[in-house]
């Protein structure tokens, strides 16, 4: 059995995706502006959660070595906190990592 691998279309950068699909112009607009804001929500909601973690590193003077054992993680996880890059991370991950060091998450909607 063979596996085809051709590539019979590449979506340029920028463009809308949705448009690619097949949805109509006005429903591809409305899906794009939706699925920005949905990414923009939730990239801001890691960027507190990680503030959070790396405020409490800083407040206990803690070297990433001894901060990642505590949270049970790797060194590396802990500089991505750290760093803020929160394509690494989960919603759920950064939450399991507050509760280990006694800062439990509470959602509040709207």
């Amino acid at each position: 059995m063979t596996t085809d691998t051709e590539i019979r279309h590449v979506t340029r950068p920028g463009a809308n995706l949705f448009l690619e699909l097949g949805f109509s112009p006005e429903e591809a607009k409305r899906l794009r502006a939706a699925s920005r804001k949905q990414i923009n929500d939730t990239r801001l909601l890691k960027q507190q959660l990680m503030d959070e973690l790396s405020n409490w590193i800083a407040d206990h003077h803690l070297k990433q070595a001894d901060a990642a054992e505590i949270l049970m993680v790797s060194r590396p996880r802990v500089s991505d906190v750290v760093n803020r890059k929160t394509a690494k991370f989960t919603i759920d991950t950064l939450v399991e990592m507050l509760s280990r060091i006694g800062k439990p998450v509470r959602l509040a909607i709207g």
